[in-house]
């Protein structure tokens, strides 16, 4: 069983900055990507970015490539989203997953641990 814990959510202006952190209890080899995922108010669920806990995979989704970076400190068990000139359609409820990989599109793989989530509001 793994279990998920964000934080760093918060209220910020258009062009602003926020980093999200998410710390796993675990970190099992039947869980090999960690990635990030929001909904925002009336929306289906989307993903964000996704990491590889082993070797150097990252997958961004087209909204977010150049201005959220995610990155990861094994050690601690930790992934990161580093969100750069936030807009405010980047407000939404932000999950963290924990999954199995499949293939080399990280979206696409098998999430089925998730973090309680963490509010990100950008005003305008």
């Amino acid at each position: 069983q793994v279990q998920l814990v964000e934080s760093g959510g918060g209220l910020v202006q258009a062009g602003g900055s926020l980093r999200l952190s998410c710390t796993a209890s675990v970190r099992t080899f039947s869980r090999q990507i960690m990635g990030w995922f929001r909904q925002a108010p009336g929306k289906e669920r989307e993903f964000v970015a996704a990491i590889t806990w082993i070797g150097s995979t990252i997958y961004y989704a087209d909204p977010v490539m150049g201005r959220f970076t995610i990155s990861r400190d094994n050690p601690k068990n930790t992934v990161y989203l580093q969100m750069n000139r936030l807009k405010p359609e980047d407000t939404a409820v932000y999950y963290c997953a924990a999954g199995q990989q499949i293939g080399t599109n990280l979206s696409r793989g098998r999430y089925d641990y998730w973090g309680q989530g963490t509010q990100v509001t950008v005003s305008s």
